[in-house]
């Protein structure tokens, strides 16, 4: 018979680092701050657990990650991070990816998903059909010269004040569904509980989701288990409008009014689509 398998979830902050293990009904907390290394983080970790036993390791960490391993430093911690051996630390296996994700992809609820943290900094990913896609939004120019996280991030809620804050994000929004084509768009972060009205298509998502997103890190979760139905998925997709007689006869001519040799594209097979039943795929997994 086969066990379940006990993960050991850990949600790195600037401030502070929480850890469940699966099973667990409260995370430990734990402090950390801009003299905090990789190594502190497993040495509190183990103490703060009590030789607590587990299988496996997810870990959220601050800043960008490919192929499993971190890239660049943390902002808001010490060095020591990039090149880390976290598996040889803990002695388990350990999947790593950015922390905005691993709450995304505890918040996936199916189809096409927005996530955007709004806390100290801004995080960001995006999930479409059940493929995870860590972005770095926060970084990229967005108005004079400042970046999105200047605006939506804790410096912008100082600087602008709650109101102008809020409308900000409801801009920021707006142009990203515009672009992105999400069907809803989860707010993650501690200051996404500021906004008293959430922009269209926006649902508050909570920190603890990140837990959530660890364990599935480890597990094959099908769209139907967390949560998809064709009913919630109807209630954020526009109409689809049927392409007329003329839209379709324009389609499959070139502009000279000659036919295309292939004429209409077919739709891709379903063999080249990802499988629904897989669940939510991590990069570097």
């Amino acid at each position: 018979m086969a066990t379940e398998l006990k993960v050991l979830v850990i949600d790195v902050g600037g401030t502070h680092i929480k850890a469940l293990i699966s099973g667990m009904k409260t995370p430990v907390k734990i402090d950390s701050g801009p003299s905090f290394t990789a190594l502190d983080m497993v040495r509190d970790v183990k103490a703060a657990l009590k030789n607590r036993a587990y299988d496996a390791v997810s870990i959220g960490y601050p800043g960008p990650v490919v192929h499993g391993h971190p890239i660049r430093e943390p902002y808001n911690l010490a060095g020591g991070w990039v090149g880390f051996n976290f598996r040889k630390a803990f002695g388990q296996p350990v999947k790593l990816i950015n922390d905005a994700a691993m709450q995304a992809l505890g918040s996936y609820e199916g189809g096409r998903m927005l996530f955007l943290g709004l806390g100290t900094v801004l995080g960001s990913a995006m999930i479409v059909d059940g493929v995870l896609q860590p972005m770095e939004l926060a970084h990229l120019p967005y108005q004079h010269g400042k970046t999105y996280e200047d605006y939506l991030g804790l410096r912008g809620l100082d600087q602008l004040g709650r109101k102008k804050w809020e409308r900000k994000v409801h801009k920021v929004v707006d142009e990203l569904r515009a672009a992105l084509s999400p069907e809803y768009v989860i707010l993650g972060g501690g200051n996404a509980k500021k906004l008293k009205e959430l922009p269209d298509k926006a649902r508050l998502g909570s920190n603890e989701n990140a837990y959530e997103g660890g364990f599935r890190m480890w597990a094959k979760v099908s769209l139907t288990k967390v949560g998809l139905t064709k009913e919630k998925l109807a209630e954020t997709k526009p109409p689809q409008e049927k392409p007329s007689q003329e839209k379709l006869k324009k389609s499959s001519t070139r502009q000279d009014g000659s036919p295309r040799q292939d004429g209409l594209r077919q739709p891709p097979s379903a063999a080249a689509s990802p499988s629904a039943s897989a669940g939510p795929h991590v990069p570097g997994s």
